[in-house]
């Protein structure tokens, strides 16, 4: 690092650790504590959820599923290991003390046992296990689930050709990452809880009503007996057993108080005890047990699935706001104890880590990544400006503590305050990653198309990455296809052939090469390829949404959902009455395939500079000894920049996709939308892509979500945002998540004037209506320092994708990746 550059204030931090071995966060000394006992140490495996699910399983085969999940919940909170740590406050875990990752055989017990032996020694977020957890693991649970789980059901009712663009023909399946299919990995995707009543009627309020309601069902019914009495069973026990864990943590916070000497240590231990006994089965009388009952929710759900980038938050400004208010004008709470609160919660989501055993899940979620995104700002459900006084905290902490948990979400609307905006830019400026920020502007007018009321549209919480989510409203949970377009390009040029996979024909056979005499021939059977990658990613859902329900159950999930509680209808069950199904496919290789379009269409077919074979010799041979045409073809008209030309090639590309789901999605039953957003999929899509016409070398990570290729942009951050704005669509409602990442050099937003440009940037974003916004203010020198020197950088946080992680805990193709990202001098 150079100390004359212009730093950011998380670089500033940098230099004082380097210089004084000391994190220098603004949190209190507890909170501080706790991150101290485990941050840069490696997660390790606790086998625990993965063992009594297995043992609960096998007592209760034959019985419906949702009652055996339920009773595989109350049988893991009877039997799972409580602990308390001495700096905490709020508590609940689900794992060993330190960084843990819970197992779910029923993902990934096909492979399990082999998995468990190579994670310690794998390059990409690797964990350890002891030998003794190994052995049970192998001999005790993988047995159980082998030839059961959705994996193995998926690949077997797959058609020869769809599987043929999904999986390599091994004994792993493992992913070609050309259609690559998601739902094998996750249980569901990213995923919001309506936390509000579990603080307005607790459990026992929910175990309540499903009692009455069994109460009232004609026990002699077949419906009732199948369908309805199973479900309201399984919500009865899930109501118990995350009361009776809720308990557990009291019984253990009593004893350890009878144990306790010091007089402060000890009144805290009551106040646990007294908490965990109330909280989450009654409402909350404080804030204090607000925070504690939406933890033990939020941390329960871990336990019962894996989500695709975990339960996020929810609008926690708004439904943790009134016993903020309450307490504060009772004289009974700070702002500095409601940030301390609120951190003790950040600090346990630190702990868990989202542990993937597929090669596959853990290369789209590089640097133990998880995002449990909490919501701030936007409207209210009737439409006015949501931000008040916990707003403003929410940000002050991160800028306080950042940590890159929790994900933090700004949502922006055209009256969002300027107070706010100051706020937000400064938290920005901070260089961490935080906040990012999602348009009300865009997302709500396309909610409100697709079928939600004004009040459920308003009321959105952003989830996992980019997406978003209306509580008691969406129903859809289905994992969805990434699909490599890249790929669809180089098929295309070698006709249905990949470089990668020698002389085997993947996609569809669209001619020779060299017999394309026009641009738009080459573009058709470039469409060609494209429609018969969304053709299977489409067969791939169909099978994906017929077999689920077979084999995931969410009772804790479906118990706080209003549509699931009046269908008797699991979360995971197809079509339930009067929910909104948003699900979506990705466009992976966006910038990447724009370019290499657009370089062909002039120099090719318009400038006649070369040929279409020796283009394809350049491309053989990696650019090797042909550097001139590489030039000639990275400095033609480039998506990013601004540039009709290459800006009218997004948009074709864009309409064909959305044109397909239009026409198909209807099929599924769900509205199965366009989306950018590839987490870090670009990496190893990329890495089965050889060399593209855009100049981008052979096997090197693709462009990232809506986001320009590397060093494409070349005309300023504002031109990015002009080409997002023009390459978009916006008479069809099929769209979905856009993930746009910016990155800014820290002199080019220094002091008031900078955070005035970036204020105004904002508002050019959200004026567009423009999804998603998101930053890296770092100097670059910054990353190479820390590429080479990676135990002084440890606490160095980066912008990855939807996610913020370490930059020292990823791998070194995502580390060259964000540091090729190009650096704007200037908004």
């Amino acid at each position: 690092m150079q100390n004359n550059n212009i730093l950011s204030p998380q670089e500033e931090r940098l230099i004082r650790e380097i210089n004084s071995n000391i994190v220098d966060f603004k949190s209190s000394n507890r909170v501080n504590n706790i991150l101290n006992t485990f941050k840069g140490t490696r997660p390790k495996i606790d086998i625990e959820r993965g063992l009594y699910f297995t043992q609960s399983f096998k007592e209760t085969e034959g019985e419906p599923l949702i009652l055996r999940w339920s009773k595989a919940l109350l049988h893991y909170a009877k039997n799972a290991t409580i602990y308390i740590d001495d700096n905490e406050i709020i508590v609940g875990r689900g794992g060993k003390e330190g960084r843990y990752g819970l197992l779910y055989p029923e993902l990934d017990g096909d492979f399990l046992d082999e998995a468990i032996e190579q994670l310690p020694k794998r390059e990409t977020s690797p964990f350890d296990i002891s030998k003794e957890d190994a052995e049970i693991v192998i001999n005790e649970i993988s047995p159980y689930w082998k030839g059961k789980t959705f994996h193995e059901d998926l690949a077997n009712a797959l058609n020869p050709e769809t599987f043929k663009l999904t999986y390599n023909n091994d004994e792993s399946l493992t992913s070609r990452f050309i259609v690559n299919e998601t739902a094998s990995f996750r249980s569901s995707i990213q995923w919001v809880h309506d936390y509000e009543i579990v603080l307005n009627i607790g459990f026992n309020g929910i175990k309540k009503e499903a009692e009455e309601k069994l109460a009232e069902l004609d026990e002699f019914s077949p419906v009732n007996n199948t369908e309805k009495i199973p479900f309201l069973k399984a919500i009865i026990n899930v109501a118990d057993a995350i009361t009776l864990w809720a308990k557990r943590h009291g019984d253990l916070a009593a004893e350890l108080y009878e144990k306790e000497d010091d007089s402060e240590r000890k009144e805290e231990l009551k106040l646990i005890a007294d908490t965990c006994y109330h909280v989450p089965a009654n409402p909350p009388r404080s804030f204090h047990e607000a925070v504690q009952a939406q933890w033990f929710t939020q941390m329960f759900s871990r336990i019962e699935q894996k989500t695709g980038t975990i339960i996020s938050n929810g609008r926690m400004d708004q439904y943790l706001y009134p016993y903020y208010k309450a307490d504060i004008e009772k004289g009974i709470l700070t702002d500095e104890k409601a940030v301390e609160l609120l951190e003790y919660v950040w600090v346990n989501i630190a702990q868990f880590v989202d542990l993937y055993l597929s090669t596959t899940g853990g290369a789209f979620n590089e640097g133990y990544a998880h995002w449990e995104a909490v919501t701030i700002g936007g409207q209210t459900p009737n439409g006015q400006d949501a931000v008040n006084d916990l707003t403003y905290l929410f940000l002050e902490s991160k800028r306080n503590f950042p940590l890159n948990y929790p994900d933090l979400a700004a949502r922006i609307h055209a009256r969002s305050p300027k107070r706010y905006l100051y706020e937000v830019a400064e938290t920005i400026k901070d260089g961490s990653g935080f906040p990012k920020l999602i348009n009300d502007e865009e997302v709500v007018p396309l909610l409100l198309a697709k079928g939600a009321t004004f009040e459920e549209a308003y009321d959105y919480s952003v989830s996992g990455c980019a997406e978003c989510r209306m509580p008691n409203r969406d129903t859809y949970t289905s994992p969805c296809a990434y699909i490599n377009f890249a790929a669809a390009i180089e098929m295309t040029i070698y006709n249905g052939k990949m470089q990668k996979y020698g002389n085997e024909v993947i996609g569809i056979k669209t001619g020779e090469l060299t017999n394309f005499k026009t641009f738009e021939e080459f573009f058709d059977a470039y469409l060609v390829q494209q429609k018969n990658f969304l053709k299977h990613a489409f067969i791939q859902q169909h099978e994906i949404i017929r077999l689920r329900k077979n084999h995931f159950a969410s009772p804790l999930g479906s118990a706080l959902h209003k549509l699931c509680r009046e269908n008797f209808k699991d979360i995971h069950e197809p079509n339930i009455d009067g929910g909104i199904d948003l699900g979506y496919f990705e466009f992976i290789g966006y910038g990447t395939v724009i370019d290499s379009l657009a370089a062909i269409k002039k120099n090719v077919f318009e400038d006649k500079k070369i040929t279409l074979e020796e283009l394809r010799e350049a491309l053989e041979h990696n650019y090797e000894g042909y550097e001139a045409i590489r030039q000639l073809m990275i400095n033609g008209p480039s998506y990013g920049n601004n540039d009709e030309y290459a800006d009218s090639i997004a948009k074709r590309l864009d309409l064909e996709a959305l044109k397909f789901t239009e026409k198909y999605s209807k099929e599924l039953g769900v509205n199965l939308d366009l989306r950018y957003v590839p987490f870090t999929s670009h990496v190893p899509f990329g890495k089965v892509v050889s060399a593209t016409p855009n100049g981008r070398f052979a096997y090197t990570p693709l462009a990232d979500g809506s986001s320009p290729s590397h060093g494409a942009d070349i005309n300023g951050p504002t031109a990015v945002l002009l080409s997002n704005f023009a390459s978009k669509n916006y008479n069809h409602k099929e769209r979905a998540a856009r993930l746009l990442n910016v990155k800014l050099s820290p002199a080019c937003v220094k002091g008031d004037v900078g955070t005035e440009k970036l204020i105004s940037f904002i508002r050019t974003w959200c004026d567009l209506k423009l999804w998603h916004l998101q930053f890296n203010i770092i100097n670059r020198d910054t990353l190479i320092a820390a590429k080479k020197n990676p135990e002084q950088y440890k606490s160095l946080l980066v912008r990855v994708a939807g996610y913020s992680a370490y930059f020292t805990e990823l791998s070194e193709d995502l580390q060259n990746d964000i540091i090729n990202r190009t650096e704007h001098e200037a908004i």
